[in-house]
């Protein structure tokens, strides 16, 4: 049997079944009842704005998040620096071989060109690793994050919180004063008990790598 017929089968099947009122009675629920519809009401607005990727990665968590694998990646960027410093140096020679002959240059040539390729395979790879490994540090952070963020707007009365991490935010301007971004993280510090990483602190985490949290319902007061 084809797909068409057996397409033609199911349909006829599925239409039979259908129309069945015995079968119909059975197989469907009875229809839930209908949530109560909720009248709309204008309140007074209060609006904040975070900076939500970045809030995540500058708690204290995400700092020795973004330390541990700066860490963890510190070889493979020594490998890559090290590889690119003899590409250069190969580069130079080449450059400065002014009286070596065709088939030694077109060989240098090849040399150069294969440890270039290499170079950037290895680049591609440590980034993309990288890259794995920030948006798991992130996704592990930033649902916590999150929840603490609805708990700071909902006691502080806020009715809507933007978030302007991304580069292409619709708020074009804002008043500092509703920047909740400090608060929350400080409110996260305090709650999850965790010290501030020793020395400075580590490079922000690329915006690119941190995809948003789900929205959820704030917390009922």
């Amino acid at each position: 049997m084809n797909r068409v017929s057996k397409f033609a089968t199911l349909a006829v099947g599925l239409i039979t079944l259908a129309s069945s009122p015995a079968v119909f009675a059975q197989a469907s629920p009875a229809p839930a009842a209908a949530a109560p519809a909720v009248k709309p009401e204008a309140i007074p607005a209060k609006v904040g704005l975070i900076a939500f990727e970045q809030a995540v990665f500058a708690t204290n968590e995400g700092q020795q998040a973004v330390a541990a694998l700066g860490k963890k990646y510190e070889p493979q960027k020594t490998k890559i620096q090290g590889e690119q410093t003899e590409v250069d140096s190969l580069q130079k020679q080449l450059q400065a071989a002014t009286t070596i002959s065709d088939e030694d240059r077109q060989s240098r040539v090849r040399t150069i060109d294969a440890k270039q390729k290499q170079l950037q395979r290895d680049g591609e790879d440590a980034q993309a690793a990288y890259q794995n490994d920030l948006q798991e540090a992130y996704g592990r952070l930033a649902g916590k994050v999150n929840a603490v963020m609805q708990k700071y707007a909902s006691d502080n009365g806020f009715t809507l919180v933007l978030d302007v991490s991304g580069q292409q935010s619709n708020v074009l301007w804002a008043n500092e004063k509703t920047d909740v971004t400090r608060a929350v993280i400080e409110a996260y510090n305090a709650q999850a008990g965790v010290a501030a990483p020793a020395g400075p602190a580590p490079a922000a985490a690329p915006r690119s790598a941190a995809p948003r949290p789900a929205a959820t319902k704030p917390p009922a007061k």
